[in-house]
C-alpha cells in the first residue's frame, strides 16, 4: 500500500516537473530582469491559451524602458485580439519622444485597427501624402492640373474614430478645385501657386480626421485644355446642326409643295385632254342637228391654221430679238 502511494506521488511529481520545466527558462529570464511574475502565473497563461513569452518579453521591455505594466492588462489585451508587442513598442517610442501616451489609450488605438506604433512614429516624423492630379477650371475657361503634397502628423487624441488619409486627400482636392475655380484668370494661379496652399490650409481641412495638417505645398501646376473655347465650339457646332436641320426641313417642305403642284398640273392636263376628247363628239352632234355647216367647219379650220402659223412666226422671231 505504501509502495503504491510512493509510486503515485513520484509520477505526480514527475508530471509537475515536466509541466513546470517548460517555463523555468522563461521564469528565470523574468526573474533576472526584475520582472515581477511568478512561475504559477506562467502556467496559468498557458492554461488560458496565452503565449507566456509574449507577456514576459513585453514586461521586460517595459521595465527596461521604465514603463510600469500590469500583467492582467497585457493578458486582457491579447485575449481581445490586440498586438501586445506593438502596443509596448509604441509606449516606449512615445516615452522617448516625450509624447503623452498611456497603456489604455494605446490599447484602444490598437483594438480600433490602427497601427499605434506607426501613429507614434508619424507624430515624431510627419508623413507626406501626395494627391493625384487634380483638374480644375479658372473663370477664364482655362483648365489647370495641380498636384499637392500634404504634410500631416498623427493626432493620437483623435486617432480612434478619426477619418483617414482618403478623407484628407478628398478635402484637399475639393479645396484646390474651389480655389482655382474662384480665380479670375488662370495666370494668377500660375504666377502665385502658393495662394492655393494658403487658401486650402485656412479651411481647417483636418477637422474630424486622425491627423493634423502641417502644410500643403503645390508640387506641380500644368495648363490643360481651353474648356471655354471648347464649349463655344461645341455650342457653335450644335447651332450649325440645328440650322442645317431647319434648312433641311424647309427644303423638304418645298420639295413636297413642288411635287404637289406637279401633281395638280398633271391633273389639270388630264382634264384638258378629257375636255378636248369631247370636242369631236360635240362637233358631230352639231352637224347632225344642223347647227353648223361644212363651210363653218372649214372657216374654223382656216382660223386655227392661221393662229398656229402666227404662233410659230412669233416663236422664231423671239430669239433674234433677245440676240439683238
Amino acid at each position: 500500500m505504501q509502495i503504491g502511494i510512493i509510486v503515485a506521488l513520484a509520477v505526480l511529481a514527475l508530471v509537475l516537473i515536466l509541466i513546470i520545466g517548460q517555463f523555468i527558462n522563461l521564469w528565470l529570464q523574468a526573474l533576472f530582469s526584475k520582472v515581477d511574475i511568478s512561475l504559477f502565473s506562467l502556467v496559468g497563461m498557458k492554461m488560458r491559451k496565452i503565449p507566456p513569452r509574449i507577456i514576459v518579453e513585453g514586461k521586460i521591455m517595459g521595465v527596461k524602458a521604465g514603463i510600469p505594466l500590469v500583467t492582467a492588462e497585457l493578458e486582457a489585451h491579447f485575449m481581445a485580439g490586440g498586438h501586445v508587442s506593438r502596443v509596448i513598442q509604441a509606449l516606449v517610442a512615445a516615452d522617448k519622444a516625450n509624447i503623452e501616451l498611456n497603456f489604455q489609450r494605446a490599447a484602444a488605438i490598437d483594438l480600433a485597427g490602427r497601427n499605434v506604433l506607426e501613429a507614434v512614429q508619424m507624430s515624431v516624423n510627419p508623413k507626406v501624402i501626395e494627391t493625384p492630379k487634380i483638374v480644375a477650371m479658372a473663370k477664364d475657361g482655362i483648365q489647370l492640373k495641380a498636384i499637392a503634397r500634404v504634410t500631416v502628423r498623427a493626432n493620437l487624441d483623435k486617432l480612434v474614430g478619426g477619418a483617414g488619409e482618403d478623407t484628407i486627400i478628398a478635402r484637399v482636392g475639393e479645396g484646390i478645385v474651389s480655389t482655382i475655380g474662384s480665380s479670375r484668370v488662370h495666370k494668377d494661379v500660375l504666377e502665385n501657386p502658393d495662394t492655393i496652399s494658403k487658401s486650402v490650409l485656412a479651411k481647417g481641412l483636418d477637422a474630424g480626421t486622425a491627423y493634423d495638417i502641417l502644410s500643403i505645398d503645390i508640387a506641380d501646376v500644368d495648363v490643360g485644355k481651353n474648356i471655354g473655347a471648347d464649349l463655344e465650339t461645341d455650342r457653335a457646332e450644335a447651332d450649325k446642326k440645328i440650322a442645317q436641320a431647319k434648312a433641311e426641313e424647309r427644303r423638304a417642305l418645298a420639295v413636297a409643295a413642288e411635287q404637289e403642284m406637279t401633281a395638280r398640273v398633271e391633273e389639270m392636263r388630264a382634264k384638258v385632254v378629257e375636255a378636248e376628247a369631247q370636242i369631236p363628239q360635240a362637233m358631230a352632234e352639231a352637224f347632225r342637228k344642223g347647227n353648223i355647216g361644212i363651210m363653218d367647219y372649214y372657216n374654223m379650220k382656216n382660223i386655227m391654221a392661221d393662229t398656229e402659223m402666227r404662233k410659230n412666226i412669233a416663236d422664231d422671231d423671239k430669239p433674234n430679238k433677245d440676240h439683238d
